[in-house]
């Protein structure tokens, strides 16, 4: 990136791309992300986001926030919300992370994508304001989502959190609802190495006078965190499996059909296993903001349960990519996420299974790979990122567990040899990582 005078007086011979991606290269050397170097850019602590939400007068304060943690599941329920608070005729501001092809993706309004011009001014402008704190990457990405939020006027900001809870960034937020949707092993070595150690962390959005959903619960100990915790607050408690207890869910062709006395015969499209879960998470949470004064008509919960694709530009979830072969991706990467996916692969027709894989070098390998299935043809791979698991590495390991197959140096690599080794009643799968499946999208998108 040139000089702050220069950056944007610069005639780069690839347009406004050019400028583009040089800021991303930018913000990403200055600032490295933690998705794509580990714990070298991790930040915990909530001072920098103190500083720099000074920087900008705090605008979050402008709008209305509903705060999304947990393990697995933060991102599904997150655009769930705003595809339904969009239907029911609010702007809805939505912050994720971490993006799969454009980094634009983790700040949207009305499902729409942050420019990239203005995520080019936003550099220009403050740098010389934000750098002396030297913020994180995602500290940095998280306060231009706020400002951006203000500026577009939004009514309510559905806001992921990054890491953990307790310490992640985007905990300085006074939201009107909580959500947690589940606890599982990731990321102990912040978190914790036991689910109550990890529950703690995660209750840390839980703040005072403020309803809270706890979505799926299968500990009795992490259960009694959470209660401890909201009862300290003050802070009213849900937990979906005891609010909804007329709910059934039927897996269809494409999705889900949800039964509830107030919603029935609902679909949602989105069609992995552990959209279940989080359906029943997302109702809790609509009947949660309807009680607390949101207007939220049915109609509005068919259409963002139906459409919430179209509605949010959601990518990766058991997304299917080709037909004759099938081709699903789907960003699961913890053993928990990979549960769903495994019991998914039983339920799918086919002749012969392939599976393109690859982790990164941080996360619990031993039990994902104790799930995967023999039976599958294995292309062990590895993504563009520095986390990645080589794939020699990967492959070794996974002999232990009696997965067998070849190793590719790059994720179109091990994709082009799936496709040309599968016949058409075939079913191949790749995930077993974001940054696989965000290899991969660029290749049917």
């Amino acid at each position: 990136m040139q000089p702050k005078n220069n950056l944007q007086n610069e005639k780069s011979p690839l347009g406004d791309l050019g400028v583009y991606q040089q800021t991303l290269d930018y913000l990403y050397s200055q600032m490295p992300e933690y998705q794509r170097i580990g714990h070298l850019a991790y930040k915990p602590g909530l001072e920098n986001s103190h500083r720099l939400d000074a920087i900008f007068n705090h605008p979050h304060r402008n709008y209305k926030t509903i705060h999304v943690g947990g393990t697995n599941g933060k991102g599904s329920t997150s655009h769930l919300l705003a595809a339904i608070l969009q239907q029911s005729g609010y702007r809805v501001g939505l912050y994720t992370s971490p993006h799969l092809v454009d980094f634009r993706e983790r700040i949207r309004v009305n499902g729409e994508m942050v420019s990239k011009e203005y995520v080019i001014d936003f550099v220009e402008k403050y740098r010389e304001q934000f750098e002396p704190i030297m913020p994180s990457f995602f500290e940095l990405t998280m306060e231009m989502a706020f400002l951006y939020f203000a500026e577009q006027k939004v009514d309510v900001a559905v806001i992921e959190v990054g890491l953990g809870g307790r310490l992640d960034s985007t905990n300085i937020i006074s939201p009107d609802l909580c959500i947690i949707t589940n606890i599982g092993f990731d990321h102990i070595q912040y978190l914790g190495d036991t689910l109550p150690k990890i529950a703690e962390e995660k209750a840390g959005i839980i703040k005072p006078n403020t309803p809270v959903v706890i979505g799926e619960i299968d500990n009795e100990e992490v259960k009694q965190v959470f209660t401890n915790k909201a009862n300290s607050e003050n802070a009213p408690i849900v937990f979906t499996e005891t609010f909804l207890k007329d709910f059934i869910a039927q897996k269809n062709n494409n999705g889900w059909l949800i039964h509830t006395h107030e919603y029935p015969d609902l679909i949602n499209n989105l069609g992995s296993f552990a959209q279940e879960k989080n359906a029943k998470t997302v109702l809790s949470a609509v009947a949660e903001l309807k009680r607390i004064g949101y207007q939220i008509p049915k109609e509005a919960v068919y259409h963002g349960f139906a459409h919430v694709v179209e509605l949010t530009g959601l990518m990766g979830r058991w997304q299917v990519l080709q037909e004759n072969p099938k081709i699903v991706c789907d960003t699961g990467h913890n053993a928990h996420g990979i549960r769903y996916i495994v019991e998914q692969l039983k339920q799918e027709k086919h002749h012969r299974l392939h599976i393109v894989f690859g982790m990164v070098n941080d996360k619990d390998i031993t039990s994902v790979l104790s799930m995967l299935p023999q039976y599958a043809i294995y292309y062990f791979t590895k993504a563009s990122v520095e986390r990645s698991l080589g794939e020699n590495v990967l492959a070794e390991q996974a002999a232990a567990f009696g997965l067998h197959g070849d190793t590719f140096g790059n994720v179109p690599e091990a994709i082009k040899a799936a496709k040309e080794n599968a016949d058409e009643n075939d079913f191949i799968f790749i995930g077993g990582s974001s940054f696989i499946v965000a290899d991969t999208l660029p290749l049917f998108i």
